[in-house]
């Protein structure tokens, strides 16, 4: 996330040269996360100072040599290393493809102030040698375990020596690979522009003079149809700047969509992914399913999760590349595989990856979300960690993004957008109507996307979708994070004088919000007053929209400030999510879990009735 602090008051020189600082720091160099523990893992290496010094007698291995042989698209490998000269700063790094040379360097990449690179790439994950054997240091020797996912290209395990600031490359094992590299891979489902259809977005390394991408899918037992799918891919030219451009490059393989209509309404179908090769035969994925949407105002369990920066996963092999990183993603992820079953659709808004430029973090995260994924709607929202960039068309000027802006996400994952650059749109579910914010790009009065939220609002049918839902990554409606407070804008400075007469004239049930990284609620508000007293039961006429940060997905917590607003009904500094669940077009709960436990720490409901 990133705070921009401006000072609208009088707090005196001292103070007042500290929240300049802050101002600067915030605004040109990333985000609070980033001055506290956020920097990218793997930016930490300086692969530009990465010096050779091979050593005949030091061996690495790799083993198995074949991955996937049974069709599997995740494996474990064993890395047995033995070091004439260890230290503790020896560490182990995952490169792919194992060519990683200067040879494939390109010239922006060689164009470095201390020397020309002999490599150019950062490795997908790394560990230090010592952290698997604490005699490390004595014995040179170590075993290690990596998780490794089928990404298109062979992979090779380096030793380093000098830690990550002064590598120095020792060895490099022998390569492993998956049986078919090039395999499709990682289904993502998303709610078409219509709500009986459903789109697969899925990747693999065939590009359509190689194979024709198709999705099979019907209902069990059913005629199966077959679905062509678009294509997309992209270059090092389309990143907006470095380590997108340079580093952190990595070939993002072909991304494919397919589009499946005309869909019953809460029917069970399976689909597989593949594609029709050159020879005539056809390679397909395993089999996945999903339930398709109940129809606009169709009166059944309906049941969302919402939830943002959720990040990359902590790695379960272990590797340090997230280690503090986003520590509590993957409880988030696990809990919502545990409850799948009773999850109908997912909101991911903003702040998904956390790659930050280094694009194999991508493959990565879309490999860990895919049980949750590939069975029911994934959709997302823009953040700051996908968007930002200077003079790349964001609203904010920050390098969060980390010279992706915003085509990783808007590529990778698909959304029912109007244009990829544009990233608002709408929703229905059901009962429900949702209105998705890009606070990325400008939302004031008068704006082309101010126009599209308004008329999003007005254009819902309450009767038979009483539900109103308003999304959006940052806060444009209320926090009490420290930073925003400090400020004095408890929420993004402008947002809602701009937006909140929206949600009262339109009567927004709730507005979500992602971006601080901690949970919090508040009572039915406008104008910063509670125009109801109630706590967690409201019934008829609400009045104000309820707001809810969302934020603790997975990223190390937002803190709040020590003033309570009165307008706050809870807070929480910990990590979980929300879910939502519509029994009718009467009832609504909201429940707000843990991802340590997945309890219930936080609930509210809403009973009425539109006539």
């Amino acid at each position: 996330m990133e705070m921009v602090v401006g000072v609208k008051k009088m707090w005196g020189v001292a103070l007042l040269t500290v929240l300049n600082f802050f101002f600067f720091f915030f605004f040109f160099s990333g985000s609070v996360e980033g001055f506290v523990s956020g920097e990218q893992p793997l930016s930490k290496i300086a692969i530009h100072r990465i010096t050779l010094g091979l050593s005949n007698s030091t061996s690495i291995t790799a083993s198995p040599i074949l991955l996937g042989s049974n069709g599997e698209d995740t494996e474990w490998v064993n890395v047995d290393l033995d070091h004439d000269n260890p230290s503790a700063g020896d560490w182990i790094g995952v490169f792919s493809p194992a060519n990683f040379n200067s040879s494939i360097c390109s010239p922006e990449s060689l164009d470095s102030k201390d020397q020309a690179p002999y490599i150019c790439t950062a490795p997908i994950k790394y560990k230090f040698a010592i952290d698997s054997n604490s005699d490390y240091t004595k014995t040179g020797k170590a075993s290690l375990k990596f998780q490794i996912i089928n990404q298109r290209a062979d992979f090779a395990f380096v030793l380093f020596s000098g830690g990550l600031s002064k590598p120095k490359l020792v060895a490099v094992s022998n390569s492993v690979t998956f049986a078919n590299p090039k395999a499709p891979v990682y289904p993502r489902l998303a709610l078409g522009r219509a709500w009986n259809e459903m789109t697969v977005t899925w990747t693999s390394g065939y590009d359509v003079d190689e194979g024709v991408p198709l999705v099979k899918w019907g209902l069990q037992g059913g005629q199966q149809k077959r679905s062509f799918s678009a294509t997309s891919t992209f270059t090092k030219n389309s990143m907006c700047g470095s380590p997108a451009r340079t580093v952190g490059w990595r070939d993002p393989g072909f991304i494919h969509t397919s589009f499946l209509s005309n869909l019953r309404p809460n029917a069970r179908y399976y689909y597989r992914m593949g594609l029709l090769l050159s020879n005539g035969s056809y390679l397909w994925s395993k089999a996945y399913s999903f339930r398709s949407s109940p129809s606009p105002g169709q009166n059944s369990l309906q049941r969302v999760i919402i939830f943002g920066d959720l990040g990359k996963l902590a790695e379960r092999d272990g590797s340090n590349e997230y280690n503090n990183y986003q520590p509590g993603s993957l409880n988030t992820t696990d809990q919502l595989i545990k409850d799948l079953p009773n999850i109908d659709i997912v909101f991911h808004i903003g702040d998904i990856t956390y790659a930050n430029g280094y694009l194999s973090q991508w493959d990565q995260f879309t490999s860990q979300v895919e049980p949750i994924a590939s069975t029911v709607p994934y959709m997302i929202a823009s953040g700051n960690h996908e968007r930002d960039w200077p003079n790349s068309g964001s609203f904010y000027y920050g390098r969060d993004s980390g010279g992706e802006c915003g085509v990783l996400a808007e590529t990778m994952y698909y959304s029912p957008v109007k244009s990829r650059d544009k990233f608002w749109y709408s929703a229905d579910y059901g009962m429900f109507h949702f209105c998705v914010a890009d606070s990325e790009k400008d939302w004031q009065e008068g704006t082309e996307q101010y126009k599209f939220l308004k008329n999003c609002l007005a254009s819902v049918n309450r009767k038979k979708q009483p539900w109103l839902i308003f999304t959006a990554h940052r806060v444009l409606g209320y926090s009490s994070e420290f930073w925003y407070s400090l400020e004095g804008s408890f929420g993004e400075p402008g947002a809602r004088e701009s937006l909140e007469k929206l949600w009262q004239k339109y009567k927004v049930d709730v507005a979500f919000f992602g971006h601080v990284h901690n949970y919090e609620r508040t009572c039915p508000v406008y104008q910063e007053q509670c125009l109801n007293p109630e706590k967690s039961r409201y019934s008829g006429t609400v009045n104000g929209t309820i707001h809810v940060v969302v934020g603790g997905g997975g990223s190390h917590l937002s803190k709040f400030s020590d003033d309570i607003p009165s307008w706050s009904i809870y807070r929480d500094y910990d990590y979980g999510f929300v879910k939502m669940t519509a029994f009718n077009h009467s009832s609504l709960l909201l429940e707000y879990k843990k991802s340590s436990d997945g309890k219930v720490y936080d609930s509210f409901t809403i009973s009425k009735a539109y006539k």
